[in-house]
């Protein structure tokens, strides 16, 4: 029986049918039956690097298991991977080191993100997100019972926010705004004008912000800026990154 189907019987609790579903992966399984009878397919659904591990990633990985590093670690993560992120992390960044005490490792991006929110939002408050946008975003509101806040992104100006309409969107009842640069689904890049605005907008309202920047590292023709270079803003914000889209570990 399908959780959609155990829902409707009765068997399930009413949060589940707020979780929404990603529908590339839909797509994905889909191209991937093409593929099987054939046929060549570009694959633009889901954000699959075209390449594979690099081979010492995978030889430490390998080396790791066989010296049975396959035990419990803290739950933050081992410390010194963490020590090595915060310090990496604040470098692409041009800012000062974090400590360990500010980095939190996970499986993947995505249960950061839904730990994250599921930790600032109750039901009833706002959460303000460009629209169109990654949809684990919505999906974690949906079911926290938060609202979600649309900004839309403007081909007009290369998919960067409506500063306007973020500013006229934002207020008291404002608990998270989520940022994504470069961004999913669309590639648009944020610059230093468009966090600004946020900025100014977080420190009158008083909301958390969490900027999603696991595609820092994909990027042509633009320099890479973070929210997090602010002077405040450190405080401020949550950043998302991870070793996914750079380094092909999706799996």
């Amino acid at each position: 029986m399908t959780p959609i189907a155990a829902y409707h019987a009765g068997l399930l609790c009413e949060a589940v049918s707020r979780l929404g579903s990603e529908a590339a992966f839909e797509v994905l399984a889909r191209a991937r039956e093409l593929e099987a009878q054939g046929r060549s397919i570009v694959h633009l659904e889901i954000g699959e690097p075209d390449f594979d591990t690099p081979e010492h990633i995978k030889r430490a990985g390998v080396e790791a298991i066989e010296q049975n590093y396959s035990h419990y670690t803290p739950s933050a993560g081992i410390p010194e991977l963490r020590d090595a992120i915060a310090n990496f992390a604040a470098k692409l960044r041009g800012i000062a080191p974090w400590k360990r005490e500010n980095v939190v490792v996970g499986p993947g991006a995505k249960p950061i993100i839904w730990n994250t929110l599921s930790a600032l939002l109750d039901p009833g408050d706002e959460m303000v997100a460009a629209d169109p946008g990654y949809p684990a975003y919505a999906s974690c509101a949906s079911y926290l019972q938060a609202q979600l806040v649309p900004v839309p992104l403007l081909e007009s100006k290369d998919w960067r926010l409506d500063l306007d309409e973020l500013s006229a969107k934002a207020g008291n009842r404002t608990k998270v705004m989520v940022l994504n640069s470069p961004q999913n689904p669309t590639g648009g890049v944020l610059g230093l004008e468009d966090y600004r605005v946020v900025a100014e907008l977080a420190d009158k309202w008083g909301f958390v912000v969490i900027s999603d920047e696991i595609y820092c590292r994909t990027l042509y023709g633009n320099d890479f800026v973070s929210i997090a270079q602010l002077d405040g803003m450190r405080e401020r914000c949550v950043i998302i990154d991870g070793f996914s889209k750079a380094y092909a570990m999706t799996g």
